[in-house]
This record gives C-alpha cells, sequence and structure tokens, in this order.
C-alpha cells in the first residue's frame, strides 16, 4: 500500500478521510481500513452530523468528539503506517495536534 497524507475531519459532506494533498475526500474501504474501523467512522460522522445540526452548542459533546476523531487517526496510524495523518476539527475549524 502506497504512503498517503490524510486528514480526518467530521465534515457534513465528507467521509471522514480527505487526502490532504490531492484534495477529494476518500472511503475508508479504498485505504483498505478494518471493517471495524470503517464502522467507528461511520458512527462518529453519525454523532458529528447531529452536533453540526445544532449548531456544536454542546461544547463538552464537541470535545468528546474530537477525543473520538483522534483515536481514529491513531487506529488509521496503526493499519497505515507509511501515511502522515492529521486531524481537523469541524466544531473548532482548525487541526488539533494529536501526536
Amino acid at each position: 500500500m502506497s504512503a498517503h497524507y490524510l486528514t480526518i475531519d467530521g465534515m457534513l459532506s465528507g467521509t471522514g478521510i480527505r487526502e490532504s494533498v490531492v484534495g477529494g475526500y476518500l472511503e475508508p474501504n479504498e485505504l483498505g481500513v478494518s471493517p471495524t474501523l470503517m464502522e467507528n467512522i461511520t458512527a462518529w460522522l453519525r454523532r458529528y452530523e447531529y452536533a453540526h445540526y445544532n449548531q456544536f452548542d454542546n461544547a463538552d459533546q464537541n470535545m468528546e468528539l474530537d477525543r473520538e476523531g483522534i483515536a481514529i487517526c491513531k487506529l488509521i496510524q496503526k493499519e497505515l503506517p507509511e501515511s502522515r495523518i492529521e486531524y481537523f476539527s469541524s466544531a473548532l475549524m482548525r487541526k488539533i495536534p494529536w501526536q
């Protein structure tokens, strides 16, 4: 598997995994991540969508979503060790260092 430069984010219109250099979203199965990780990403995106529609009005929920997003970064890094992974908080609209 080739190396990727990926950004994990909970953007409303995305898949949770963005190709950072070329642009555009990737489906988790395109990258070859495990079915369990694909399920985790899908569930996390649903919760992020709910927060988005509530205008990110719950700071505790936003922090938990970002903790989950960072956990997803770690799992993707473990499954795709040759890739560079970043995390972007859609609630805060900024990158959050996680390593």
